[in-house]
């Protein structure tokens, strides 16, 4: 299965990146990463790039990928511990997903240690920083 599009999604408080605690998620900016993402997708894939506070709107961005076949790249922030929405949203698209965290959320609070999606993503890649987005991006081409 090859992607000729693939949509990163990112939910709440990643806007924030680059000034939210940066000893835990870095110090670029979704700005940062959604470039270096573009420079090493080349000619390989379309990249869309998708942010959202609301859980309601990461559903709608997951439906639409997943039911146009594009492939994504999803840090669902704090709705992955939360979200049966998102996690049926991906299983009713039949979207094809990777589950993205800056941080190895085994390492921190405990209930950071239950993901909702995990069951119904490709993948998951965790911990290592803004290249868990370059991670997961190589997973999806390869696919």
């Amino acid at each position: 299965m090859t992607f000729a599009k693939i949509v990163v999604i990112n939910g709440p408080n990643l806007n924030l990146l680059g000034l939210r605690e940066p000893g835990v998620y870095g110090a670029k900016t979704l700005s940062d990463i959604e470039r270096e993402l573009r420079e090493r997708a080349g000619a390989r894939a379309e990249l869309l790039f998708r942010q959202s506070n609301g859980e309601g709107d990461l559903v709608t961005f997951v439906q639409e990928a997943g039911l146009e076949g594009a492939g994504v790249i999803l840090n669902a922030g704090a709705y992955t511990h939360t979200s049966i929405a998102i996690a049926d949203a991906i299983r009713g698209a039949k979207a094809t997903v990777v589950e993205v965290h800056l941080s190895n959320v085994h390492a921190r609070e405990s209930f950071r240690h239950h993901s909702y999606l995990s069951p119904v993503c490709l993948g998951v890649i965790a911990g290592f920083g803004d290249r868990s987005y370059h991670l997961a991006l190589e997973a999806l081409l390869a696919a």
